[in-house]
This record gives structure tokens, sequence and C-alpha cells, in this order.
């Protein structure tokens, strides 16, 4: 296997670890941008078994949830793409209309600079929290 960034390490700042999966804020330069990612290295949900699944998905759900509380976006992005890292995991993005790139997606062209966001200065221990009590 090659040299996989989310089996070396955790893939950003760690807020929550159920030994299956676990959910990190990203360092990515949107707001409150976070990964669910699966903890063994598989490359597809249907690697999982589905209960397996149903669990991720369920920590997905939390993470949208949670973030949706805490920073009040005007949409919530749900991907699973893999094709630069093949291990499976989830990208959970809040987007807010005046972000560099609103409407389009945040791995395309910036459209303007963007407006300086402020989050809670807790928002880990607020998002693991809210993960965890489900």
């Amino acid at each position: 296997m090659m040299h996989c960034v989310f089996c070396s390490g955790d893939g950003g700042q760690k807020v929550y670890d159920d030994g299956r999966c676990r959910v990190v804020i990203a360092d990515e330069p949107f707001a409150g941008f976070c990964r669910v990612i699966w903890n063994a290295h598989v490359r597809e949900m249907t690697d999982l078994v589905p209960a397996d699944r149903e669990h991720l998905m369920r920590i997905v759900f939390r993470v949208e949830a949670a973030l949706r509380a805490l920073l009040e976006p005007h949409k919530i992005n749900l991907a699973s793409l893999g094709n630069l890292v093949p291990h499976l995991h989830w990208h959970v993005v809040p987007r807010f209309t005046d972000d560099s790139h609103f409407p389009n997606p945040v791995w395309g062209a910036a459209k303007r600079a963007a407006p300086e966001r402020s989050v809670p200065l807790n928002l880990a221990a607020l998002l693991a929290a809210r993960v965890a009590e489900g």
C-alpha cells in the first residue's frame, strides 16, 4: 500500500474518535470544514459491512447537525470523493453565501476574497460534545 495520510496521521485537529471513525477539523480556508474519517484503511463505502456504513453515516449526520447549530451556515456540503486520498472519508463543509467559492465547490477556483469569519473559540469542544451526545 502507498503512503496514506489518514493512516499515518489524524488528518486534522481530532475532536472525536469512537474507535471506528474520527472527526477532525481540517486545516482548510473554510470555517468549520470537517472530515469524518473511517479509522481502518478502506477505499469505498461498500467495503464496510452494512452496520459500519450506518454507523459512519450517523456520525456524518451528527457533524452536519452540530455545524448547522454552531455556525448557522447557508448550506452544508457533504462529499466523499477520495480521488487524491483513497481512504474512506467524508467532507462536511459549512457554506456561506459570501465565502470565496460560493456557490461553486470549495475545490474549484475562488470567485472572490472571503471575509474573515469568526467561529467560537471552543468550536472543537462544542463539536466534540454534540457529536458524542448524538
